[in-house]
């Protein structure tokens, strides 16, 4: 994970960081808790139950066996207060004289009471079971379409999300959505079972006590209305303040060495005390009103536990109930209120739920690029001969950087692309490749455009070296043969003696098996770069394309690189972007660009005896460098 990944997503997504979330302080679920809401809640539900109808009898087995294990929890206080009654009614008859307690009906209640509990516990077993492995087929497979999906989307897409808000599809939105349907379903149905079955035994049993003991949810309902009216201000304020807090250590500590250069601690240890301090202060009202909740409630609940009570003791005096009842109906109380809190829990999973949804949704609705045309066109017998004819593009439709563009290029010339920063170098190299497409013109490699080919296959014939290294977790030769995963040991060695890379990777520990991660550190930037220009000499292009390859390398090396690009790149066509003036020297055809034009062409003599545009670039530096 890059290090900015984080800031980007606490702060351009808009949302908490998930980090925080999940660890440290927190409020419990339904306890005044700011839940994201989806902009089309029904429709987000609606799609998603297209997306799980494919499980519908899972699902059906899944609330079948809930609906058994609740159903069986529900009857047990019944069976138990039987069992209470038939204990006192025994103990009553002994004091008057007769046999007592009933132990052959006492067993029989209490193993029928066992079974109960077991079959309950069984069924929510078997529930349990069932809707975890469809959840994790569901986060699997939405893993799995996006990571797809992602690979067919345009290069424009990825320009209006961070990477952050991309990661965050991948995980927090797939993870959201997987908890949240493993425990919202099942909690859903067992707590309207629950709330239905309790209430009908405790009709059961006595319609004054029901009507008595009813009385705790308006009160309840209130007090958590009141509680979390309170409490919400300060939770989302807590939320906020979690972000900016570890957003702020995420920024410092990233660039630690940049804060002791420029003696910046005490600001930043001032900036964080004061982000630190408003963030005690609102978790601390957060979770105090938070914590109200729980005793106040326990509070409401006694006081009906004392009027069922005194007025079951007196319905008992009447001979209206017995006593076991009683305790069977305190039972009902305590498991009444439980999924009533549980309804409140689902109403914000579903709210998370949904939001994660459409957001998943609109990754996966995005409009992807083509990538296969009729009748393509077969890179096999193409040589290299590259024309840009009257070439326009903007990256937005009202921002043209690229105006009428002209160039050829014939197979096996080194082409340089030079000019200052923002000239558009860049972005003839992402035109050639077809990571975006042309607004105007066309791009012709042997004539034909390239839109007549696969975009795969296009591709195919490009090797490229970006001035940002890329090397993924793994062996050196893993990381060499990514450009051609069935080359072998021999060929790996020389692409890599080839880039005169190969001494030094001998002179690791492990050598082409070092694994390289993000703890390695006695692998420099230029050396990193290396490494990639191997893995693009292995691919052997018909074109290869060089992005600053070279300016991370020093001097000594990078007159490595141009002798083995001498000998390498004889018979492909090779295109240079280059800041250093002095590394494209032997180029046969430099382009000079300046606000998205050719402004000049030619050898590197050429333009110097001109005096143009490239010779005061080429002058600058050389001033520069003296």
């Amino acid at each position: 994970m890059s290090k900015n990944t984080i800031n980007e997503n606490a702060k351009d997504t808009g949302r908490p960081f998930q980090w925080a979330r999940r660890g440290g302080f927190g409020p419990r679920p339904g306890m005044g808790v700011p839940v994201e809401k989806a902009k089309d809640f029904k429709g987000t539900i609606k799609k998603l139950t297209g997306h799980l109808s494919r499980y519908k009898w899972g699902f059906m087995i899944s609330f079948i066996f809930a609906i058994g294990s609740t159903i069986f929890s529900i009857i047990s206080p019944t069976i138990l207060g039987n069992a209470v009654t038939e204990i006192v009614n025994g103990l009553i008859d002994k004091i008057s004289g007769g046999t007592g307690i009933d132990f052959n009906a006492l067993g029989r209640i209490i193993l029928l009471l066992i079974g109960l509990y077991a079959l309950s516990s069984v069924f929510s077993f078997v529930q349990g079971l069932i809707t975890t492995e469809i959840a994790q087929r569901i986060s699997y497979k939405f893993r799995k379409d996006i990571s797809e999906k992602i690979h067919r989307l345009p290069m424009n897409y990825f320009d209006s999300l961070t990477h952050g808000e991309i990661l965050s599809r991948v995980t927090n939105d797939v993870d959201t959505l997987s908890q949240s349907l493993n425990q919202s379903l099942t909690q859903l149905i067992t707590s309207i079972v629950s709330i239905i079955g309790i209430l009908i035994m405790m009709l059961r049993i006595s319609l004054p006590l029901t009507l008595l003991a009813l009385l705790i949810v308006p009160v309840s309902t209130l007090i958590m209305g009141v509680v979390v009216k309170k409490s919400q201000k300060y939770f989302r304020q807590q939320q906020e303040y979690l972000g900016h807090v570890n957003g702020l250590v995420e920024e410092v500590y990233g660039g630690h060495n940049i804060v002791k250069a420029f003696n910046k601690e005490e600001a930043f240890i001032q900036e964080f005390n004061d982000k630190n301090n408003t963030l005690y202060e609102t978790a601390w009202k957060s979770q105090f009103l938070s914590g109200l909740m729980q005793p106040i409630m326990h509070f409401v609940g006694n006081l009906s536990y004392v009027g069922v009570a005194i007025l079951g003791g007196y319905l008992t005096v009447r001979g209206s109930i017995q006593i076991g009842q009683i305790q069977s109906f305190i039972q009902y109380i305590r498991n009444f209120t439980h999924p009533i809190t549980q309804l409140a829990q689902v109403a914000n999973m579903f709210q998370s739920m949904a939001a994660a949804a459409e957001r998943v949704f609109e990754f996966m609705e995005a409009k992807e690029e083509v990538q296969s045309t009729t009748n393509p066109i077969s890179t096999e017998k193409v040589k290299g001969n590259v024309e840009f004819k009257h070439v326009s593009f903007g990256y937005q439709s009202d921002n043209i950087v690229i105006r009428d563009f002209n160039a050829k290029v014939k197979d096996g010339q080194r082409v340089a692309i030079v000019g200052p920063t923002g000239a558009g170098k860049t972005t003839i190299v992402k035109l050639l490749m077809r990571f975006y497409d042309v607004t105007d013109g066309e791009i012709l490699i042997d004539g034909h455009n390239i839109k007549d080919f696969d975009r795969h296959e296009l591709r195919k014939m490009f090797g490229m070296v970006l001035q940002d290294t890329w090397l993924f977790n793994g062996t050196i030769m893993d990381n060499l043969r990514y450009s051609k995963l069935d080359a072998t040991d021999a060929e790996v060695i020389k692409a890599a003696k080839a880039a005169h890379v190969h001494h030094f990777i001998t002179t690791l520990p492990g050598g082409y098996n070092m694994v390289l991660n993000e703890e390695t550190t006695n692998i420099s930037q230029g050396q990193k770069q290396l490494l990639t220009i191997a893995r693009a000499f292995l691919a052997n292009p018909k074109i290869l394309i060089l992005d600053e390859a070279t300016s991370s390398v020093d001097t000594r090396t990078e007159l490595l690189i141009q002798k083995a690009m001498d000998e390498l790149m004889k018979g492909r066509t090779c295109f240079i972007i280059a800041h250093r003036l002095s590394t494209i020297k032997d180029a046969d055809i430099i382009l000079v660009m300046n606000e998205g034009n050719i402004v000049e062409q030619g050898s590197h003599e050429e333009l110097l005896a001109k005096g143009g545009f490239y010779a005061k670039l080429y002058n600058s530096q050389f001033e520069r460098s003296a």
